[in-house]
């Protein structure tokens, strides 16, 4: 199947959710979002409603994260917090999962916690976040287990704050494990179109990328013969 420029766009979010990011780094990467076509564009929490602003009038999707980057506050916080991020317009958001309760035995807790930010984003698509840097993979297959009976729409691989993130050997454990029963987006250290390219072929739905990163790629995309790759 050949994929265009557009259609791997398509596949990709960018964000700025690192502390320092503020209103110029939110207006740079909308201004690529529209450019490129990203799907979505997600920042901290209290920039969406000056998300929302910006991208008024386009097709892009507007995320925020819940419990980030830590993920351990209390679980009517994170609930709390997801009620006001769709209060606010956001359309899709990225939970942190609970890493120290998980690698605890707490399965019971972390399943409730998700569930809770789940039933509070009501229709909009919750994807968990399982910082797959501190997780060995027992506790991965747990993790996935916990979002899966919750009700999320998504596990994602990390959030960008740790030493690693989706590697291929990672991915590929999460996605065979998983099979059907929840989509899977990769995100931390994906920064060529070959990667992307082989982690969709073994299941990855939705990629999140950094903004340089992700517009090289689909630069390179538009630049090839016939403007597709293979994918």
């Amino acid at each position: 199947m050949k994929l265009t420029a557009r259609d791997v766009a398509q596949l990709i979010d960018i964000s700025a959710v690192q502390a320092p990011h503020g209103a110029a780094e939110i207006r740079s990467l909308v201004e690529s979002a529209k450019q490129y076509h990203f799907v979505a564009v997600h920042v901290l929490p209290c920039w969406v409603p000056f998300l929302k602003g910006l991208l008024a009038g386009s097709d892009v999707l507007i995320g925020a994260p819940v419990g980030f980057p830590g993920g351990a506050h209390r679980t009517e916080i994170k609930a709390a917090e997801a009620r006001l991020l769709v209060q606010d317009g956001v359309q899709e958001m990225d939970m942190m999962l609970n890493v120290g309760k998980l690698r605890s035995g707490e399965d019971r807790y972390c399943e409730d916690d998700i569930r809770a930010v789940v039933q509070a984003a009501g229709a909009v698509p919750v994807k968990v976040i399982l910082e797959v840097h501190y997780l060995d993979r027992e506790q991965l297959k747990r993790a996935c287990e916990v979002a899966i009976r919750a009700g999320a729409a998504f596990v994602k691989t990390a959030t960008g704050w740790a030493a690693s993130g989706a590697t291929l050997e990672v991915v590929q454990f999460i996605t065979s494990f998983v099979g059907s029963a929840i989509k899977v987006k990769a995100a931390g250290s994906i920064r060529s179109l070959d990667t992307l390219v082989k982690m969709r072929a073994i299941g990855v739905a939705r990629f999140g990328i950094n903004q340089h990163s992700a517009v090289e790629i689909v630069q390179s995309v538009a630049a090839m013969p016939g403007g597709a790759v293979e994918g």
